[in-house]
């Protein structure tokens, strides 16, 4: 499976707080959050579900896989989504597992620190529900 997503009893905003929290204690940060309902709403179009991109960064681990391989900079930074599931009205929080993007770059000493990344990650959003 080329994601990962778990679901929360916690409204978006609360879940969005606790994975910042979670993140923070891996060293990495969100850059930017994209609300994509909102932007949708703007440019005209019908779009009600809540749904959130967050791109998330930890520089040290981008300096050394960059170092390593700047192809992997197509990946970069890593996101987060979270959005409510239109069914079951829980939040949930997924996201691409880097190592299978990274299948994509063919770099055998790059999948260790995709691997690690992708640990790191689920855990803090596993913490967060």
């Amino acid at each position: 499976m080329f994601h990962y997503t778990a679901e929360t009893e916690k409204s978006m905003d609360e879940a969005i707080q606790s994975l910042e929290e979670s993140l923070k204690e891996e060293k990495f940060g969100v850059l930017w959050q994209f609300d994509i309902k909102e932007t949708l709403q703007k440019k005209g179009f019908d779009f009600e579900q809540p749904y959130k991109v967050l791109e998330v960064c930890n520089p040290k681990e981008a300096n050394n896989v960059l170092t390593e391989n700047q192809l992997v900079g197509y990946f970069l930074p890593c996101k987060i989504v979270v959005y409510q599931d239109l069914e079951t009205k829980k939040t949930k929080i997924g996201m691409p597992k880097p190592t299978a993007l990274i299948e994509m770059v063919n770099d055998e000493l790059i999948k260790g620190f995709a691997t690690d990344i992708e640990n790191r990650l689920i855990a803090c959003i596993n913490n967060s529900i």
